[in-house]
Parts: structure tokens; C-alpha cells; sequence
């Protein structure tokens, strides 16, 4: 069984921290940091579903405030590795769940792109434009055309 150290104590003044542990490079890395708690919390939960989801193991540490110090919390996530799953049974008509989830993630983003860009009331045609870009871009370029229409929108 492997023994992992320590989480180490984040730099600087106190504030929310997820730290999460690489067990490959034997390191503790920042996952998240915001003055406020909810956003940390809900960065370890993503980033816990996309480990888990490719099987990756799973470590780590919440650190904030308390009496103005940094203190180490109880994170709400059980750390450890992943339960082994069976493979997902798809078809080529029902997406993995993680697959399902990454297109509606790059839908998210051309939607919020399109918003930003002052377009907010979009024709079926248009609709299936989005869907067509999301089932054929990788989100490096969805994210690419969503800040290229967020630009537009900000002249």
C-alpha cells in the first residue's frame, strides 16, 4: 500500500485551497483557491467526477481560515482510488457518461459565447448549428469560437 505524505501548508495569507495529491510525480499540487469556500468545494467535485470517470486515483486537502490562521478541513470527498467499474455497455446512439457530459459541457460554452455576443434568441437552425459544432470540435476549439463571439460581443 503506498503511503502518501502530508499535505503541505499552502503559501501566502489564509484563504480556501484544494490541494490534491499526483501520486506518479509523488507531489501535492493547488486544484482550486478562492477567498470564498462554495467555489473550492465545487472545483474539488468536478475535478473529483472527471478523475474517478478515468479511473484515476483520487487524494485530497482542503485548507482555509479559521482564527485567521490556515487550518486543514475534512474534505466532503472520500479520498482513496477510484471503485473499480465495468465498462460502460454504449452504442454508437448512447454517449458514455463521460462523453455526455464533455458535449454538454462544449455546448455550455458556445451557448455562453453566442449570449455574450448578444445573440440570445436563436431558430432551430440555429440550434442545430451549435449541435453540429459541438458533436465535431474538440472543447480547445469550441472554447476558441466561444471567446471569438465573446470578443465580437464586448465592441
Amino acid at each position: 500500500m503506498e503511503t502518501r505524505p502530508e499535505s503541505p501548508r499552502p503559501q501566502g495569507a489564509p484563504r480556501w485551497v484544494a490541494m490534491y495529491y499526483r501520486p506518479a510525480a509523488q507531489t501535492w499540487r493547488t486544484a482550486a483557491e478562492s477567498p470564498h469556500r462554495p467555489p473550492v468545494l465545487h472545483a474539488l467535485g468536478e475535478m473529483t467526477q472527471t478523475l474517478r470517470a478515468r479511473g484515476d486515483e483520487v487524494t485530497f486537502a482542503l485548507w482555509g481560515p479559521k482564527d485567521g490562521e490556515w487550518h486543514r478541513f475534512d474534505t466532503p470527498l472520500k479520498p482513496g482510488p477510484a471503485a473499480p467499474r465495468p465498462a460502460p455497455e454504449t452504442s454508437a446512439s448512447e454517449p458514455a457518461p463521460l462523453a455526455e457530459r464533455m458535449t454538454g459541457r462544449r455546448h455550455q460554452v458556445l451557448m455562453s459565447g453566442l449570449s455574450k455576443a448578444g445573440l440570445y434568441d436563436l431558430s432551430p437552425e440555429d440550434d442545430a448549428t451549435v449541435q453540429a459544432l459541438v458533436e465535431r470540435l474538440d472543447e480547445a476549439a469550441v472554447r476558441r469560437v466561444a471567446h471569438w463571439l465573446a470578443t465580437a460581443g464586448a465592441r
